[in-house]
């Protein structure tokens, strides 16, 4: 009977799904190495180091910002330039990433995450303290092999 339970417990320990530690996401090289990505980009971030990012996002990014209006479009020239003139006026910056929830599908994959954000900017006034927090979802894609910003940053 000993032999039979543990039998059972070694075949049900082997079938049970695991999870990235800290999460519920379960842990296969795609979500593992997706959620790296986010943190290379968070890293990134509070180092305000523009080049860094940029790296980790697919040249073929788009993001319309969830609305029909085409001004707020951003591509990836857009987004060099806009994350270089950001980071040009942050003087520091903290970033906390949540992985929520991750959605791979072949090539494409979504990520939901909660974000809180704290920075210091130099505004004409003077620095300004500032700090969002929000859901969000970022879109990446498989490219050469690395997982690719393809939009929500």
């Amino acid at each position: 009977m000993r032999l039979l339970a543990s039998a059972l417990a070694v075949l049900a320990l082997a079938c049970a799904t695991h999870q990235i530690p800290g999460t519920t996401i379960q842990d296969t090289p795609d979500t593992r190495a997706i959620v790296a990505a986010i943190d290379a980009y968070r890293k990134a971030a509070e180092r305000r180091d523009a080049t860094a990012v940029i790296a980790l996002v697919s040249p073929k990014y788009f993001d319309d910002a969830g609305t029909p209006d085409p001004a707020d479009d951003v591509d990836y020239q857009q987004l060099a330039k806009r994350i270089t003139a950001d980071y040009q006026q942050i003087t520091a910056l903290r970033l906390d990433i949540g992985v929520r929830r991750i959605d791979v599908h072949g090539d494409r994959a979504a990520a939901y995450v909660f974000y809180d954000e704290h920075y210091r900017i130099q505004t004409k006034n003077g620095e300004v303290a500032k700090s969002v927090s929000d859901n969000h979802r970022m879109l990446l894609v498989r490219e050469d092999g690395q997982w690719k910003f393809a939009s929500g940053l």
